[in-house]
């Protein structure tokens, strides 16, 4: 019995030693409610960097017009801006920000019917200032479907599109259905830094028609 005694009290007296030890170490953290309030200052200061590094994207400025013919003989003659986005397919309009310019612009029309269209900003670093084009296709099938005849709802998402998986990858505009065969479409953002801005044209809903695209993209002081 008197050795469990002593072997309690050393005990006792080890755990204060380190108790004392570990506070004298560190003077700001005594209690758990200290843990909280350093907790709690340390949060704050992580978001704010996540935030000033990826600030919030202004909205963009969009516009229509009845000049759908006049823009089509405008670039007809152009060979790049005249287009078939193949039924099934999205054609991504890859435009890096430049030093040059201070913001994006674009307009576009279609012949007989809809096409989607949506933009994003891609935050990692231009390391190529050209502007590209990639061509996708639509993988799953059970997304599609056939696209109606007739006027559309901007309210009509469109079905064909996928999330985007790219952690710096932020939404300006989201895919929706636009009745560009009626009227020209068109619009601006200000650079919000450095990025490449990725313009898509969506006609992964249509089984069975390509469309005919006349587009252009164009920086602005």
């Amino acid at each position: 019995f008197m050795k469990a005694m002593e072997k309690l009290e050393a005990t006792s007296e080890l755990q204060s030693r380190l108790s004392s030890l570990s506070f004298s170490s560190f003077p700001g953290i005594a209690s758990k409610q200290c843990e909280k309030v350093c907790t709690m200052t340390i949060i704050p200061y992580v978001l704010n960097y996540t935030a000033a590094q990826m600030p919030p994207l202004q909205p963009a400025h969009t516009w229509t017009s009845a000049a759908v013919k006049e823009l089509k003989a405008k670039l007809r003659p152009e060979k790049d801006s005249v287009v078939t986005v193949y039924r099934g397919d999205i054609m991504t309009v890859n435009v890096p920000t430049v030093p040059e310019a201070k913001k994006v612009c674009w307009e576009f029309a279609t012949d007989g019917y809809d096409i989607g269209f949506g933009i994003y900003f891609d935050w990692s670093p231009v390391t190529n200032r050209s502007i590209t084009v990639h061509i996708s296709e639509s993988s799953d099938d059970e997304d599609e479907e056939e696209e109606l005849e007739g006027p559309v709802s901007n309210g009509d998402v469109e079905k064909g599109s996928k999330s985007q998986t790219n952690s710096n990858l932020a939404e300006i505009l989201p895919v929706y259905r636009q009745d560009s065969h009626l009227s020209v479409h068109g619009g601006s953002h200000d650079f919000p830094g450095e990025g490449t801005y990725l313009l898509k044209f969506d006609n992964s809903y249509s089984l069975w028609r390509n469309k005919t695209l006349y587009y252009r993209v164009y920086y602005s002081a």
